[in-house]
């Protein structure tokens, strides 16, 4: 039975989901220190698959939108997000950026299942859109229009994802996770193979160190195994109105990580921008769920 508020072990589980997301970004950072981008995109995403994809059934979707999700989430994602991060946008920042995948996610709908913009969403449309504006700003050695422009796509691309994964309404997110991941690995070793290089690809993996796989495998299992499904999890158990709002710690743990892990600066100018962003996704979450209370006080 679904509750309107999360009892405190399922808040704790949803905020160390939240909190492996948001760090995240800077075990990226560590492990392109030692592995070229697409490389290192090629193998996160094959030990999502290995072993998991041994003891979890195939869900009951077609094949098409398996693939969809796994080129969308893993090229468009992974792969333009590990590119932007070697050297064109910080992590913290990154971890802002990307949010706005929300408001690509509105706009996918509005194309293909006619939804029609409201006005709350106009308005955080409006904020976000205003803290990429100060951004573009400050461009500079944390933030490049080329690094935004990539980050900007990795974010079309996670919109694109959660518009096939909504189309498919799998039992388990997990599954579907694992599963689609077998089209993701192939095409991202094809391109680093074109990009980067066999030979920049096996110096990389033979003389990556610890620290280099550990940040593999945090993202395969923690970020992939365990944080897609914890979310779930919770998700199943209560309402998306009192689970999705935590997402915007995303960020939030984002930003400080790397203020404390890399010494990333926190800035007025960035303050600003995160606090643009954050307003207005916290609107576009949050609004229909306060407008709901007050027509039920009503």
């Amino acid at each position: 039975m679904s509750r309107p508020t999360l009892p405190l072990s399922h808040l704790i589980l949803a905020i160390a989901a939240v909190a492996v997301w948001g760090t995240n970004f800077v075990v990226i950072k560590w492990g392109l220190a030692d592995f070229p981008p697409l490389t290192f995109a090629a193998l996160r995403f094959t030990f999502a698959v290995l072993p998991a994809i041994f003891f979890l059934k195939r869900p009951a979707v077609p094949w098409w939108n398996l693939a969809a999700y796994g080129v969308l989430i893993g090229v468009g994602q992974f792969g333009m997000l590990y590119i932007a991060m070697t050297q064109w946008i910080s992590p913290g920042l990154a971890s802002l950026v990307i949010q706005v995948q929300a408001f690509f996610t509105i706009g996918l709908a509005m194309l293909l299942a006619g939804e029609r913009l409201r006005t709350f969403q106009l308005m955080a449309l409006a904020l976000a859109a205003a803290g990429l504006g100060w951004l573009m700003a400050h461009t500079g050695a944390e933030v490049t229009p080329l690094g935004l422009g990539l980050v900007l796509v990795a974010a079309l691309a996670w919109s694109g994802g959660n518009t096939a994964a909504r189309m498919a309404q799998p039992e388990s997110m997990l599954a579907y996770v694992v599963w689609a991941s077998v089209f993701s690995a192939p095409p991202l070793f094809a391109l680093a193979l074109i990009a980067e290089g066999w030979p920049a690809m096996s110096h990389a993996v033979v003389n990556a160190g610890p620290g280099a796989w550990a940040a593999v495998l945090w993202q395969s299992v923690g970020n992939t195994i365990f944080g897609y499904t914890a979310w779930g999890w919770l998700l199943a158990r209560h309402p998306t109105a009192t689970v999705a709002p935590l997402a915007l710690l995303v960020p939030v743990f984002g930003m400080g990580a790397s203020a404390v892990l890399l010494g990333e600066p926190l800035t007025a100018w960035k303050l600003t921008a995160a606090g643009l962003v954050l307003g207005g996704l916290a609107l576009n979450t949050l609004w229909p769920r306060i407008a709901a209370r007050r027509a039920a006080a009503a």
